[in-house]
């Protein structure tokens, strides 16, 4: 019986059995948090009154409250503008979450980004527990791109 490590007391097939179930945790980890982009877009959906039933107590959208706070004439003279740019806000995080799930790293870095951004228009529009929500999606998806990291490292050292 060979041992990788001196006391470790596994064998060659222990440890790559062991790597093998370490990546697909990473990968099991990566596809969980690229759910969270639906979950963010319908939680977007609710916010913004893209469905019938609108709750923006607890979600909210900094860039579409600034719209309406600071474009106000705007909207009222358009109608459709804010929720045209809700059902975008929804798509890209729509097309996020698939982009992540597909083991693109960059989407987790582009959800993490547009997050952070929005959070400061939230800051702006004193929505404070919307500030809450935006972090827990913030945390997730940094742990998202975090796995996918940790699996192309774990690949590349095969």
């Amino acid at each position: 019986m060979q041992t990788l490590n001196v006391g470790a007391g596994r064998t060659d097939e222990e440890y790559r059995a062991a790597e093998e179930q370490r990546r697909a945790d990473l990968q099991a980890d990566s596809r969980s948090n690229a759910n969270y982009f639906f979950v963010a877009a319908a939680l977007a959906a609710l916010g913004t009154g893209l469905l019938p039933l609108r709750l923006n107590i607890i979600v909210s959208i900094g860039a579409i409250d600034l719209l309406t706070a600071y474009g106000h004439q705007w909207v009222q003279f358009h109608r459709l503008l804010a929720y045209d740019a809700a059902a975008i806000w929804v798509g890209g995080l729509v097309g996020l979450g698939f982009a992540a799930r597909r083991g693109y790293r960059w989407a987790f870095l582009a959800g993490v980004v547009l997050y952070v951004a929005d959070m400061i228009a939230l800051v702006v529009t004193f929505s404070f527990v919307s500030i809450g929500v935006h972090g827990f999606f913030v945390m997730k998806w940094f742990q998202g791109q975090k796995a996918l990291q940790d699996l192309k490292e774990a690949t590349i050292s095969r």
